[in-house]
């Protein structure tokens, strides 16, 4: 009786059960790829919204700078329909921030002399005798 019902059955239940498991495999991969994109998407919109927010609110400092980032940041992520909540994004921001004060406090590295100044090769001997130099 078993053996009738695993040979009748056997290869429909083996396709069922895979199926469970790849769909369910599948979609896990799905869950975590989305919320993997889902970071990575806030962390560039904090990025770009405190550009925007620099260049676009140069009157207001402090808190209402925060304010008015927070607000576009939102809009942003509802357009996208990607969760968020306020804290979240607040610290997102502030680091941002920081990421720029620090890029903006970097000193600038003057280049180095040596290999922007070269020896002309028309400062031999013999061209001097020949009033190439002249």
């Amino acid at each position: 009786m078993f053996e009738f019902f695993v040979t009748t059955y056997g290869t429909q239940l083996l396709g069922l059960i895979l199926c469970a498991i790849f769909g369910t495999l599948g979609y896990v991969v799905k869950q975590i790829a989305k919320t993997y994109l889902d970071n990575e998407t806030k962390l560039s919109i904090a990025a770009n919204v405190v550009r925007f927010v620099e260049q676009v609110w140069t009157e207001i400092h402090g808190a209402e700078k925060l304010q008015k980032a927070l607000e576009t940041a939102e809009n942003l992520l509802k357009k996208k329909d990607i969760p968020f909540d306020a804290d979240e994004m607040m610290v997102l921001i502030e680091a941002a921030v920081q990421e720029m004060n620090e890029i903006i406090k970097k000193p600038i590295e003057e280049p180095e002399m040596a290999s922007a100044v070269r020896r002309s090769p028309y400062l031999g001997d013999e061209h001097q005798e020949s009033g190439l130099l002249e």
